[in-house]
Protein backbone atom coordinates (compact mmCIF):
# COMPACT_ATOMS: atom_id res chain seq x y z
CA UNK A 1 0.00 0.00 0.00
CA UNK A 2 3.09 2.29 0.83
CA UNK A 3 4.66 1.77 -2.65
CA UNK A 4 1.03 2.23 -4.03
CA UNK A 5 0.83 5.54 -2.58
CA UNK A 6 4.09 6.90 -3.34
CA UNK A 7 3.81 5.61 -7.17
CA UNK A 8 0.28 8.14 -6.88
CA UNK A 9 2.72 10.84 -5.96
CA UNK A 10 5.00 10.81 -8.54
CA UNK A 11 3.07 13.36 -10.94
CA UNK A 12 2.76 15.37 -8.14
CA UNK A 13 6.99 15.34 -7.07
CA UNK A 14 7.56 15.91 -10.32
CA UNK A 15 5.35 18.94 -10.49
CA UNK A 16 6.37 20.36 -7.48
CA UNK A 17 10.06 19.55 -8.11
CA UNK A 18 9.60 21.59 -11.57
CA UNK A 19 7.92 24.27 -10.11
CA UNK A 20 10.63 24.88 -7.21
CA UNK A 21 13.07 25.17 -9.95
CA UNK A 22 11.32 27.21 -11.95
CA UNK A 23 10.52 29.47 -8.93
CA UNK A 24 14.25 29.76 -8.21
CA UNK A 25 15.12 31.28 -11.51
CA UNK A 26 12.24 33.56 -11.62
CA UNK A 27 13.78 34.66 -8.22
CA UNK A 28 17.13 35.02 -9.51
CA UNK A 29 16.30 36.81 -12.36
CA UNK A 30 14.09 39.23 -10.94
CA UNK A 31 16.09 40.11 -8.10
CA UNK A 32 19.10 40.50 -10.60
CA UNK A 33 16.86 42.61 -12.82
CA UNK A 34 15.68 44.67 -9.83
CA UNK A 35 19.08 45.39 -8.43
CA UNK A 36 20.43 46.40 -11.90
CA UNK A 37 17.11 48.74 -12.06
CA UNK A 38 17.90 50.46 -8.80
CA UNK A 39 21.75 50.95 -8.80
CA UNK A 40 20.90 52.52 -12.49
CA UNK A 41 18.33 54.71 -11.08
CA UNK A 42 20.06 55.79 -8.13
CA UNK A 43 23.39 56.98 -10.23
CA UNK A 44 21.16 58.34 -12.93
CA UNK A 45 19.13 60.45 -10.74
CA UNK A 46 22.27 61.44 -8.51
CA UNK A 47 23.60 62.92 -11.61
CA UNK A 48 21.08 64.33 -13.19
CA UNK A 49 19.30 66.22 -10.37
CA UNK A 50 20.88 67.37 -7.26
CA UNK A 51 19.45 66.62 -4.41
CA UNK A 52 20.02 66.53 -0.62
CA UNK A 53 21.21 63.73 1.45
CA UNK A 54 18.01 63.44 2.80
CA UNK A 55 15.71 63.47 -0.80
CA UNK A 56 18.39 61.34 -1.90
CA UNK A 57 17.87 58.93 0.68
CA UNK A 58 13.91 59.29 0.46
CA UNK A 59 14.08 59.27 -2.91
CA UNK A 60 16.70 55.87 -3.12
CA UNK A 61 13.55 54.69 -0.46
CA UNK A 62 10.41 54.78 -2.55
CA UNK A 63 12.29 53.41 -5.54
CA UNK A 64 13.75 50.35 -3.14
CA UNK A 65 10.10 50.02 -1.95
CA UNK A 66 8.41 49.84 -5.77
CA UNK A 67 11.26 47.79 -6.74
CA UNK A 68 10.14 44.93 -3.69
CA UNK A 69 6.60 44.92 -4.84
CA UNK A 70 7.00 44.74 -8.65
CA UNK A 71 9.84 42.44 -7.63
CA UNK A 72 7.07 39.40 -5.19
CA UNK A 73 4.07 40.95 -7.76
CA UNK A 74 6.07 39.30 -10.73
CA UNK A 75 6.86 36.22 -8.95
CA UNK A 76 3.95 35.83 -7.49
CA UNK A 77 1.81 35.73 -10.75
CA UNK A 78 4.73 34.11 -12.77
CA UNK A 79 5.27 31.03 -10.16
CA UNK A 80 1.38 30.97 -10.56
CA UNK A 81 1.01 30.83 -14.35
CA UNK A 82 3.82 28.60 -14.32
CA UNK A 83 2.15 26.12 -11.78
CA UNK A 84 -0.83 26.16 -13.59
CA UNK A 85 0.46 25.59 -17.43
CA UNK A 86 2.79 22.60 -15.88
CA UNK A 87 -0.21 20.54 -14.14
CA UNK A 88 -2.26 21.05 -17.44
CA UNK A 89 0.81 19.88 -19.35
CA UNK A 90 1.48 17.24 -16.93
CA UNK A 91 -2.52 15.92 -16.42
CA UNK A 92 -2.51 14.00 -19.54
CA UNK A 93 0.94 11.67 -18.14
CA UNK A 94 -0.67 11.24 -14.61
CA UNK A 95 -3.84 9.74 -16.64
CA UNK A 96 -1.11 7.80 -18.65
CA UNK A 97 0.40 6.37 -15.73
CA UNK A 98 -2.79 5.93 -13.92
CA UNK A 99 -3.98 3.47 -17.01
CA UNK A 100 -0.51 1.86 -17.31
CA UNK A 101 -0.83 0.83 -13.23
CA UNK A 102 -4.22 -0.25 -14.61
CA UNK A 103 -2.85 -2.41 -16.88
CA UNK A 104 -0.39 -4.08 -14.64
CA UNK A 105 -2.98 -5.16 -12.09
CA UNK A 106 -5.03 -7.15 -15.14
CA UNK A 107 -7.45 -4.14 -15.82
CA UNK A 108 -8.21 -2.46 -19.67
CA UNK A 109 -8.70 1.18 -18.52
CA UNK A 110 -11.05 3.46 -21.02
CA UNK A 111 -9.12 5.44 -23.31
CA UNK A 112 -7.11 8.58 -22.52
CA UNK A 113 -9.33 11.76 -23.58
CA UNK A 114 -8.43 15.14 -24.21
CA UNK A 115 -7.21 17.87 -26.92
CA UNK A 116 -3.20 17.34 -26.24
CA UNK A 117 -1.11 17.95 -28.69
CA UNK A 118 2.52 16.95 -29.84
CA UNK A 119 4.41 14.31 -28.71
CA UNK A 120 2.17 13.52 -25.57
CA UNK A 121 -1.01 13.57 -27.81
CA UNK A 122 0.82 11.21 -30.05
CA UNK A 123 1.96 8.96 -27.46
CA UNK A 124 -1.11 9.42 -25.74
CA UNK A 125 -2.87 8.26 -29.39
CA UNK A 126 -0.43 5.03 -29.07
CA UNK A 127 -1.83 4.14 -25.76
CA UNK A 128 -5.13 4.33 -26.46
CA UNK A 129 -4.57 1.80 -29.89
CA UNK A 130 -2.21 -0.36 -27.61
CA UNK A 131 -4.40 -0.94 -24.88
CA UNK A 132 -7.87 -1.61 -27.67
CA UNK A 133 -5.66 -3.67 -29.32
CA UNK A 134 -4.51 -6.17 -26.46
CA UNK A 135 -8.42 -6.20 -25.07
CA UNK A 136 -9.52 -7.44 -28.54
CA UNK A 137 -6.10 -10.01 -28.42
CA UNK A 138 -7.68 -11.00 -24.73
CA UNK A 139 -11.15 -11.48 -25.39
CA UNK A 140 -9.88 -14.03 -28.88
CA UNK A 141 -7.80 -15.87 -26.63
CA UNK A 142 -10.48 -16.60 -24.13
CA UNK A 143 -12.96 -16.97 -26.94
CA UNK A 144 -10.65 -19.27 -28.67
CA UNK A 145 -9.31 -21.24 -25.58
CA UNK A 146 -13.22 -21.31 -24.11
CA UNK A 147 -14.32 -22.79 -27.20
CA UNK A 148 -11.80 -25.43 -27.47
CA UNK A 149 -12.53 -26.52 -23.48
CA UNK A 150 -15.97 -26.95 -24.80
CA UNK A 151 -15.04 -28.78 -27.87
CA UNK A 152 -12.26 -31.19 -25.24
CA UNK A 153 -15.08 -32.28 -23.14
CA UNK A 154 -17.10 -34.38 -25.54
CA UNK A 155 -14.88 -36.56 -26.82
CA UNK A 156 -13.07 -36.87 -23.71
CA UNK A 157 -16.70 -38.09 -22.11
CA UNK A 158 -17.38 -40.69 -25.03
CA UNK A 159 -14.18 -42.00 -24.84
CA UNK A 160 -14.21 -42.46 -20.85
CA UNK A 161 -17.40 -43.74 -21.06
CA UNK A 162 -16.84 -46.15 -23.92
CA UNK A 163 -13.57 -47.24 -22.32
CA UNK A 164 -15.08 -47.65 -19.13
CA UNK A 165 -18.36 -49.89 -20.71
CA UNK A 166 -15.23 -51.87 -22.57
CA UNK A 167 -13.65 -52.65 -19.22
CA UNK A 168 -16.23 -53.41 -17.33
CA UNK A 169 -18.22 -55.48 -19.60
CA UNK A 170 -20.82 -53.76 -20.08
CA UNK A 171 -20.74 -54.28 -24.11
CA UNK A 172 -18.58 -55.83 -26.59
CA UNK A 173 -15.93 -53.96 -29.18
CA UNK A 174 -16.89 -54.34 -32.39
CA UNK A 175 -15.36 -52.52 -36.31
CA UNK A 176 -17.68 -50.14 -35.72
CA UNK A 177 -17.62 -49.08 -32.29
CA UNK A 178 -13.26 -49.04 -32.70
CA UNK A 179 -13.86 -46.97 -35.78
CA UNK A 180 -15.84 -44.15 -33.43
CA UNK A 181 -13.15 -44.12 -31.12
CA UNK A 182 -11.15 -43.47 -33.21
CA UNK A 183 -12.56 -40.87 -34.43
CA UNK A 184 -12.67 -39.43 -31.37
CA UNK A 185 -8.87 -39.50 -30.65
CA UNK A 186 -8.36 -37.97 -34.22
CA UNK A 187 -10.45 -34.86 -32.92
CA UNK A 188 -8.72 -34.61 -29.48
CA UNK A 189 -4.99 -34.81 -31.69
CA UNK A 190 -6.45 -31.99 -33.66
CA UNK A 191 -7.46 -29.61 -30.87
CA UNK A 192 -4.11 -30.23 -29.74
CA UNK A 193 -2.51 -28.89 -32.55
CA UNK A 194 -4.92 -26.00 -32.64
CA UNK A 195 -3.50 -24.92 -29.35
CA UNK A 196 -0.04 -25.46 -29.87
CA UNK A 197 -0.64 -22.92 -32.72
CA UNK A 198 -1.77 -20.37 -30.24
CA UNK A 199 1.71 -21.06 -28.59
CA UNK A 200 3.55 -20.74 -31.85
CA UNK A 201 1.92 -17.56 -33.05
CA UNK A 202 3.60 -15.92 -30.18
CA UNK A 203 7.07 -17.50 -31.38
CA UNK A 204 6.03 -16.42 -34.89
CA UNK A 205 5.50 -12.91 -34.04
CA UNK A 206 9.41 -12.30 -31.96
CA UNK A 207 11.00 -14.22 -35.02
CA UNK A 208 13.02 -12.15 -37.42
CA UNK A 209 13.92 -15.17 -39.85
CA UNK A 210 17.61 -14.23 -40.06
CA UNK A 211 18.55 -17.15 -40.71
CA UNK A 212 18.12 -17.56 -44.46
CA UNK A 213 20.04 -19.23 -47.36
CA UNK A 214 19.34 -20.67 -50.83
CA UNK A 215 16.28 -22.77 -51.41
CA UNK A 216 14.80 -24.26 -55.07
CA UNK A 217 10.98 -23.42 -54.82
CA UNK A 218 10.19 -26.26 -56.79
CA UNK A 219 11.75 -29.09 -54.48
CA UNK A 220 10.39 -27.68 -51.18
CA UNK A 221 6.41 -27.08 -52.70
CA UNK A 222 6.61 -30.72 -53.82
CA UNK A 223 7.92 -31.90 -50.44
CA UNK A 224 5.57 -30.25 -48.61
CA UNK A 225 2.73 -31.32 -51.19
CA UNK A 226 3.72 -34.89 -50.18
CA UNK A 227 2.99 -34.50 -46.83
CA UNK A 228 -0.68 -34.27 -48.06
CA UNK A 229 -0.60 -37.24 -49.99
CA UNK A 230 -2.38 -39.61 -47.75
CA UNK A 231 -4.66 -37.00 -46.54
CA UNK A 232 -5.89 -36.38 -50.22
CA UNK A 233 -6.05 -39.69 -51.01
CA UNK A 234 -8.32 -40.94 -48.02
CA UNK A 235 -10.80 -38.22 -49.12
CA UNK A 236 -10.32 -38.91 -52.70
CA UNK A 237 -9.14 -35.39 -53.33
CA UNK A 238 -6.66 -34.94 -56.34
CA UNK A 239 -3.59 -32.48 -56.43
CA UNK A 240 -2.31 -31.25 -59.69
CA UNK A 241 1.02 -29.87 -59.53
CA UNK A 242 2.67 -27.20 -61.82
CA UNK A 243 5.68 -25.73 -60.22
CA UNK A 244 8.15 -23.75 -61.89
CA UNK A 245 11.93 -24.11 -60.47
CA UNK A 246 13.07 -20.99 -58.83
CA UNK A 247 16.06 -20.35 -56.30
CA UNK A 248 15.19 -18.16 -53.95
CA UNK A 249 17.08 -16.96 -50.00
CA UNK A 250 14.84 -17.46 -47.44
CA UNK A 251 14.09 -19.12 -44.33
CA UNK A 252 13.27 -23.04 -45.75
CA UNK A 253 11.28 -23.85 -42.73
CA UNK A 254 9.12 -20.42 -42.46
CA UNK A 255 7.91 -20.69 -45.86
CA UNK A 256 7.47 -24.63 -45.90
CA UNK A 257 4.79 -23.90 -43.37
CA UNK A 258 3.44 -21.34 -45.10
CA UNK A 259 2.97 -23.70 -47.98
CA UNK A 260 1.19 -26.55 -45.36
CA UNK A 261 -1.02 -23.84 -44.32
CA UNK A 262 -2.37 -22.96 -47.40
CA UNK A 263 -2.28 -26.93 -48.67
CA UNK A 264 -4.34 -27.83 -44.79
CA UNK A 265 -6.71 -24.96 -45.56
CA UNK A 266 -7.70 -26.26 -48.92
CA UNK A 267 -8.08 -29.99 -48.01
CA UNK A 268 -9.60 -28.88 -44.99
CA UNK A 269 -12.42 -26.98 -46.44
CA UNK A 270 -12.61 -28.57 -49.67
CA UNK A 271 -15.85 -28.45 -50.69
CA UNK A 272 -17.09 -29.70 -54.53
CA UNK A 273 -15.90 -31.02 -57.52
CA UNK A 274 -12.00 -30.99 -59.00
CA UNK A 275 -8.83 -30.84 -58.19
CA UNK A 276 -6.66 -28.69 -55.99
CA UNK A 277 -3.93 -27.09 -58.09
CA UNK A 278 -0.55 -25.73 -56.76
CA UNK A 279 1.19 -23.73 -59.17
CA UNK A 280 4.26 -21.63 -58.72
CA UNK A 281 6.03 -19.16 -61.39
CA UNK A 282 8.51 -16.63 -62.06
CA UNK A 283 6.55 -13.27 -62.39
CA UNK A 284 9.43 -10.10 -63.50
CA UNK A 285 11.56 -9.87 -60.17
CA UNK A 286 8.96 -12.32 -57.66
CA UNK A 287 8.37 -15.57 -57.27
CA UNK A 288 4.35 -16.39 -57.36
CA UNK A 289 2.78 -19.66 -55.55
CA UNK A 290 -1.03 -20.48 -55.40
CA UNK A 291 -3.44 -23.15 -54.40
CA UNK A 292 -6.39 -22.98 -56.05
CA UNK A 293 -9.39 -25.35 -55.13
CA UNK A 294 -13.42 -25.64 -54.65
CA UNK A 295 -14.86 -24.56 -51.24
CA UNK A 296 -17.93 -22.65 -49.80
CA UNK A 297 -18.04 -19.19 -51.21
CA UNK A 298 -16.52 -16.13 -48.95
CA UNK A 299 -18.26 -12.85 -48.71
CA UNK A 300 -15.80 -10.05 -49.54
CA UNK A 301 -15.69 -8.60 -45.72
CA UNK A 302 -14.19 -12.66 -45.12
CA UNK A 303 -11.76 -11.98 -48.08
CA UNK A 304 -10.70 -8.98 -46.43
CA UNK A 305 -10.23 -10.56 -42.39
CA UNK A 306 -9.00 -14.00 -43.25
CA UNK A 307 -5.89 -13.37 -42.34
CA UNK A 308 -6.60 -11.62 -39.13
CA UNK A 309 -6.01 -13.48 -35.86
CA UNK A 310 -8.83 -16.08 -34.81
CA UNK A 311 -10.78 -15.05 -37.45
CA UNK A 312 -13.12 -18.27 -39.35
CA UNK A 313 -15.55 -18.00 -42.13
CA UNK A 314 -17.32 -20.23 -41.10
CA UNK A 315 -17.95 -20.72 -37.34
CA UNK A 316 -20.61 -23.25 -37.34
CA UNK A 317 -17.97 -25.91 -38.65
CA UNK A 318 -15.54 -25.03 -36.18
CA UNK A 319 -16.29 -27.65 -33.77
CA UNK A 320 -15.29 -30.66 -36.80
CA UNK A 321 -13.23 -28.51 -39.05
CA UNK A 322 -12.59 -25.35 -38.25
CA UNK A 323 -9.63 -23.73 -37.34
CA UNK A 324 -8.39 -21.79 -34.57
CA UNK A 325 -7.86 -18.70 -36.87
CA UNK A 326 -3.90 -18.93 -36.65
CA UNK A 327 -2.87 -20.37 -39.25
CA UNK A 328 -3.49 -17.66 -42.22
CA UNK A 329 -2.30 -15.17 -39.39
CA UNK A 330 0.39 -16.87 -38.75
CA UNK A 331 1.40 -17.48 -42.71
CA UNK A 332 0.76 -13.76 -43.29
CA UNK A 333 3.50 -12.68 -39.92
CA UNK A 334 5.75 -15.58 -42.26
CA UNK A 335 5.45 -13.01 -45.10
CA UNK A 336 6.07 -9.69 -43.71
CA UNK A 337 9.45 -11.24 -42.44
CA UNK A 338 10.50 -11.95 -45.61
CA UNK A 339 9.31 -8.70 -47.66
CA UNK A 340 6.67 -10.56 -49.78
CA UNK A 341 2.71 -10.38 -50.06
CA UNK A 342 -0.29 -12.68 -49.20
CA UNK A 343 -3.88 -12.79 -50.21
CA UNK A 344 -6.83 -14.55 -51.61
CA UNK A 345 -8.88 -14.24 -54.76
CA UNK A 346 -12.36 -15.38 -54.74
CA UNK A 347 -14.80 -16.39 -57.35
CA UNK A 348 -18.00 -18.05 -56.34
CA UNK A 349 -17.34 -21.58 -54.88
CA UNK A 350 -13.28 -21.07 -56.38
CA UNK A 351 -10.96 -20.08 -54.12
CA UNK A 352 -6.87 -18.99 -54.53
CA UNK A 353 -4.37 -18.14 -51.77
CA UNK A 354 -1.54 -16.73 -52.92
CA UNK A 355 1.45 -15.28 -52.08
CA UNK A 356 4.78 -13.58 -53.62
CA UNK A 357 8.21 -13.49 -52.46
CA UNK A 358 11.33 -10.94 -54.02
CA UNK A 359 13.51 -13.05 -56.14
CA UNK A 360 16.65 -10.97 -54.67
Amino acid sequence: MRNKFRNVLVPKQFLFRLTFINIMVITVFVGLSSWAIYNTACVLADGLVSMSNQKQAQFEATLFQYLWIFSISTITIGCLTHFYLTKKLIHPLRELIYSTKKMKQGEYPAPITGKTEGEIGELISHFNDLVKQLEVNEQNRQKIVSDLSHEFRTPLSNLSGYLQALQSGVIDGDEKLYQSLYVESKRLIYLVEQMEQLKEWDHISSQSFSKKSPVNMKNLVEQSVEMFHWVCRNADIKINVDVAPSVIIVNSGAIAQVISNLLDNAVRYYEGTGPITVKGRNIESEYEFCVTGPGKPISLDAQERIFERFYRTDYSRSRELGGSGLGLAISKEIMEHHRGMIGVTSKENKHTFWFRLPRK
